[in-house]
């Protein structure tokens, strides 16, 4: 029953992202958006990925918020930058831990951190989960603490609206860590 959900949740998405595209709603766009996402699902069917975990709404409502205004100070902090009359910030890339358990929470964490403007996600050390980030501002002691400050911040949301330790089941491994290390 889920997978079915999934299957037509996908596909919903699918269209809708057809439409936004296409500018208009009609007959037409809605039939080849199916016909589109139809054939994207079946000929590009994308790897199962393992979910573990329980979503928290109001963890998640609040995940969402923090998001929000991070992307509002990120933005109205680079177009400061942009703006003022000074030298120009000294960028760094900078490593941070994650003990995120999920590779899919993971990946949303890579994301928002994508997403927040003065910041770039060059490379990704899943299995130590280890993120190497091109900082804006990280060329300073404060630019770099300000950077860990806000990591540590986005996954103890993350870990609240996800992960939470005494719902968390460890996923059935197909394959052998000791070789990953």
């Amino acid at each position: 029953m889920r997978g079915r959900l999934l299957r037509v949740w996908t596909l919903t998405w699918l269209v809708l992202v057809w439409l936004l595209l296409w500018g208009t709603v009609s007959i037409a766009n809605v039939l080849s958006g199916l016909a589109v996402a139809l054939a994207i699902t079946v000929l590009l069917p994308l790897p199962a990925v393992p979910v573990q975990g329980r979503l928290h709404p109001l963890s998640a409502a609040w995940l969402i918020l923090n998001v929000g205004w991070w992307l509002v100070k990120s933005s109205t902090g680079v177009a400061w930058l942009t703006l003022r009359p000074a030298r120009l910030p000294t960028p760094a890339v900078l490593r941070a831990q994650l003990t995120l358990k999920s590779d899919l929470v993971l990946a949303l964490a890579v994301n928002i951190l994508n997403l927040t403007p003065g910041t770039l996600v060059l490379e990704i050390d899943q299995v130590r989960r280890l993120i190497y980030v091109h900082v804006l501002e990280g060329g300073s002691p404060h630019g770099v603490e300000q950077f860990h400050r806000q990591v540590a911040r986005l996954e103890r949301r993350l870990k609240a609206a996800f992960e939470r330790e005494a719902e968390w089941r460890p996923p059935a491994m197909d394959f052998d860590e000791e070789a990953l290390r």
